[in-house]
């Protein structure tokens, strides 16, 4: 199930269990998960895209390997709030991805995810090479620990 509000995305998860997080983009998928607690995303891997039916076979396979129990879609939203097309189509491959799973999917805002990334990986002294494969798995990590932290703020509030 597909969950807009990050709140009925908590009530959906269970107490503990990790979660993915997922830079989708129109070459490759980044993907990150975090601990069993939800404390930290960790990229891990970038699935080069090819149709959804071999991207979702592959994402599938790293949520069963994983144990996830539940994925977070990066929504890449213009600055001023609206979506676009690139919005639309995260949105079509999460509705085609709950035909396949019971995972609950939910949303988060993206905006400068990919530049926040570029910039840790200058400030790490990254190749450019090295940049370049690492780049779309550390914009998952960072989409992932802005939804970790939200839903820390959501269980502390509760």
């Amino acid at each position: 199930m597909i969950h807009e509000d990050m709140i009925d995305f908590a009530t959906a998860l269970p107490r503990h269990g990790a979660l993915a997080g997922l830079d989708l983009g129109t070459k490759t998928i980044g993907v990150a998960v975090s601990d069993g607690m939800r404390q930290v995303a960790s990229p891990i891997t970038v699935i080069r895209r090819a149709k959804f039916t071999l991207d979702a076979q592959a994402l599938l396979a790293v949520a069963t390997d994983r144990v996830l129990v539940g994925l977070v879609l990066g929504l890449p939203r213009n600055m001023d709030g609206s979506e676009g097309p690139r919005a639309q189509a995260t949105r079509a491959f999460a509705r085609n991805l709950t035909r396949l799973t019971d995972l609950p999917i939910a949303y988060w805002d993206e905006r400068l995810s990919t530049v926040a990334a570029e910039r840790a990986l200058l400030e790490g002294d990254t190749s450019r090479k090295r940049r370049a494969e690492v780049i779309d798995q550390v914009a998952a990590g960072y989409i992932l620990q802005g939804a970790l932290d939200r839903l820390r703020y959501i269980a502390d509030r509760a």
